[in-house]
């Protein structure tokens, strides 16, 4: 998992957040994620990123133990990730995981920086120029098409 988790620090690194990552369990280490859950929010965090892949529990596990947001990220190991997905998704009422897609760690980043810009104006400004920043370049890709192809 961890070129998923990855892909969610660079993200990190560009919109200047500070992160931890730590490796556990819900079924391996299972006190461990819910010693580290319940303490979250006193540690300062404002929002988790929990991935895994198969039963992928995790989130769900982390989910009961906090009232912080978590994001879930199933990851691809059997099934082509549906399994994760599903297990991710299918939250019962009262305990939400917010979910990415299958091995959607640059959006899970992306939406915990979202969560986060509600109480920083200045994630809000990077946020808003980011997507200015991708619009353009998607109109500099259809400038380059219509420039260089004869249809």
């Amino acid at each position: 998992d961890l070129n998923i988790a990855e892909a969610a620090f660079k993200v990190f690194g560009e919109y200047g957040v500070p992160f931890e990552a730590h490796i556990m369990s819900a079924h391996r280490t299972p006190d461990r994620a819910r010693e580290f859950s319940m303490s979250a929010e006193k540690n300062g965090f404002g929002v988790i990123i929990a991935m895994a892949g198969m039963a992928a529990h995790l989130a769900g596990a982390v989910a009961a133990n906090t009232v912080l947001p978590v994001i879930g990220v199933p990851v691809k190991s059997s099934l082509e990730g549906l399994d994760a997905l599903l297990s991710t998704v299918q939250m019962p009422p009262g305990i939400p995981v917010a979910t990415v897609a299958v091995n959607g760690g640059t959006n899970a980043a992306i939406l915990a920086v979202q969560i986060l810009a509600g109480a920083d104006a200045g994630l809000t400004e990077k946020l808003y120029a980011k997507k200015t920043a991708m619009a353009e370049a998607v109109v500099k890709k259809d400038e380059d098409l219509q420039n260089n192809y004869e249809f």
